[in-house]
């Protein structure tokens, strides 16, 4: 039973370093497309796109927080990272509908960086 249960965590931790990198990708994405916004006209239309993915890598990242923590009893802790970080991500998508790029821009590199150091620490 207790190896069933390790291996369980090993899977679930597994998800979790997977979903932490896709939200790293996609932030990453978004890190080019705003780039784009400013020397295409098909900008706008990828950052609006990668927005909406970039969101539900957050929520996926939630997802798999939960799932590494329940079947084998962890610690919580990588929850209140997750759910913290789709708090950002939800400040960020609504200051990107506003158009306030003088809080919208740092807040990306903000996420950037808590997400790389989420990713290392797994």
């Amino acid at each position: 039973m207790a190896t069933q249960v390790t291996a369980n965590a090993r899977r679930g931790l597994s998800f979790l370093q997977i979903a932490i990198a896709v939200q790293t990708l996609t932030i990453f994405f978004q890190a080019v497309s705003a780039g784009l916004l400013l020397t295409s006209s098909y900008g706008e239309t990828l950052h609006g796109v990668g927005a909406r993915v970039m969101y539900g890598a957050a929520m996926l990242y939630v997802l798999a927080a939960v799932l590494a923590w329940k079947p084998g009893g962890g610690s919580p802790r990588p929850i209140w990272h997750a759910s913290g970080f789709l708090v950002l991500a939800s400040v960020q998508v609504v200051l990107g509908i506003a158009h306030v790029p003088s809080v919208h821009l740092p807040l990306g590199v903000l996420m950037f960086a808590l997400s790389v150091l989420a990713l290392t620490r797994r």
